[in-house]
C-alpha cells in the first residue's frame, strides 16, 4: 500500500451503546469516534459497481485503510461532512496490511 494514496484524514465512528448516556442521562444521539485514520476514498467505475453488485448491490465507494483491528460492518466512516456506511470488509492477501472498507454513501 503506497502511503501518498491515503490522502484523506476519515474518523471512524461506532454506534452507541445501550448503556451510554450524556450527561443528563438522556442516550447518546452522537457516534462515538473509535479513531482517526489516513485513508483513500475511490467511488467505484461502472465495471467495478457491476462485479461489486454480484455481492452487495448498495456498495458506492471503495476505502482502503492501513490495517486496524476491530473495523466491522457496524461502524460508519465520517469525511469531512460526508457519510460512508461499512457493508463489509475485506483484507486482501491477509497479510495485516491493509483493510478495504466497501461502503455505502449516506445521503
Amino acid at each position: 500500500m503506497e502511503a501518498g494514496k491515503l490522502n484523506k484524514r476519515v474518523s471512524i465512528l461506532r454506534p452507541p451503546g445501550e448503556d451510554e448516556a450524556d450527561s443528563w442521562g438522556q442516550p447518546l444521539d452522537d457516534w462515538p469516534e473509535v479513531c482517526k485514520v489516513w485513508a483513500g476514498i475511490h467511488p467505484l467505475s461502472g465495471r467495478e459497481r457491476i462485479a461489486a453488485a454480484q455481492v452487495d448491490a448498495d456498495v458506492t465507494t471503495r476505502i482502503p485503510i492501513r490495517y486496524r483491528p476491530g473495523i466491522d460492518r457496524t461502524m460508519v466512516v465520517k469525511y469531512k461532512n460526508q457519510e460512508f456506511e461499512i457493508l463489509y470488509t475485506i483484507h486482501p492477501e491477509y497479510n495485516r496490511r491493509e483493510l478495504q472498507l466497501m461502503c455505502k454513501e449516506r445521503q
